[in-house]
């Protein structure tokens, strides 16, 4: 099978709302009138991002789901994206799930792939994402104000939970394995969170390397710190309700573990109830686990009034 077989075969569909699509040398695309372009772009590596016995299906939402967070971090509506997909061969099984699995999550958040490119090479997945929101709507990472509620999305520290488990430092019951590698290779984006949320956060970033090391873009973008109470995070572990994680690992999976794809955000206390409604319209919990302080520094209180020192480290592509 060839390139452009290959092409027509498991990824080409008919425009429904570029202008010109996939089968010219550029995909054309008219902006909504009041609306400004958000754009992503994210890659995965086998080996770095995934491991080879992945599910193929589980590959292609993955694929998509880290860009449609970046998305929902910037309260961004998915529009359009675009694939680049090296292989080492065709194989018609494995291209098949994994067009299945792209394809799902992007007609549930109505994102239509619209371009890109396929070569022969090490497998590595390659996607930009477009969206749009209302001319300086955005939520950007420097909003952020001192005396500014702390929130994030949903559940922390699972994925790493299960990567801890494939690298076999940790025994895990099958069940608990089950849930953590769900969470790491099936990722939801929170797309109507941060929809939801524009007007209401000041601040906000999607968790893909860590809480603390992307709650620290924020907070160097926005020139302020925070306080974290520990207390408040005991139960965003899901898998804690079904296996009683050890609170060192609890903390480093929570804090620095990655791959979780929520959200972080901040807002003036005098939104909590709409906070609140938000969550509970959108189906997606949300844990207010600290504020926003004035002086440029990040501290992990203890139940006890002491402070845990920072000894977390977020993932980083080249360390």
């Amino acid at each position: 099978m060839g390139e452009f077989e290959l092409i027509e075969r498991f990824f080409k569909r008919t425009a429904r709302h570029a202008d010109v699509g996939i089968g010219d040398d550029c995909a054309i695309w008219t902006p909504t009138p009041g609306q400004q372009l958000a754009f992503s772009a994210d890659m995965l590596v086998e080996g770095r991002h995934f491991l080879s016995t992945v599910n193929p299906r589980d590959l292609g939402h993955k694929s998509l789901a880290v860009n449609l967070s970046d998305l929902a971090a910037c309260g961004a509506t998915p529009r359009a994206f675009l694939l680049s997909l090296s292989l080492p061969r065709v194989d018609e099984g494995w291209l098949s799930g994994f067009s299945d699995g792209l394809f799902e999550l992007a007609d549930a958040h109505g994102c239509e792939l619209i371009g890109g490119d396929t070569t022969q090479g090490p497998l590595n997945v390659s996607i930009t994402v477009m969206g749009e929101v209302p001319t300086h709507q955005a939520i950007l990472r420097s909003g952020a104000q001192a005396g500014d509620d702390l929130y994030v999305s949903g559940h922390l520290g699972d994925a790493r939970l299960a990567l801890e488990g494939f690298r076999g430092t940790v025994s895990l019951p099958q069940s608990v394995f089950d849930l953590a590698r769900a969470r790491m290779e099936r990722p939801e984006p929170r797309t109507a969170l941060g929809v939801s949320l524009r007007g209401v956060a000041n601040a906000m970033a999607d968790i893909s390397d860590g809480l603390l090391g992307d709650l620290g873009h924020v907070l160097k973008a926005s020139r302020v710190g925070a306080d974290i109470h520990l207390s408040a995070i005991q139960n965003l572990m899901l898998t804690r309700e079904a296996w009683s994680c050890p609170q060192d690992l609890m903390h480093r999976c929570v804090l620095s573990g990655g791959d979780d794809y929520e959200l972080v955000f901040t807002c003036s206390p005098k939104q909590r109830h709409q906070v609140l409604s938000l969550s509970q319209a959108c189906g997606i919990p949300v844990t207010r686990i600290g504020r926003i302080t004035p002086e440029p520094r990040l501290k992990l209180l203890t139940e006890d009034g002491g402070v845990l020192p920072n000894t977390f480290a977020s993932f980083d592509h080249f360390a």
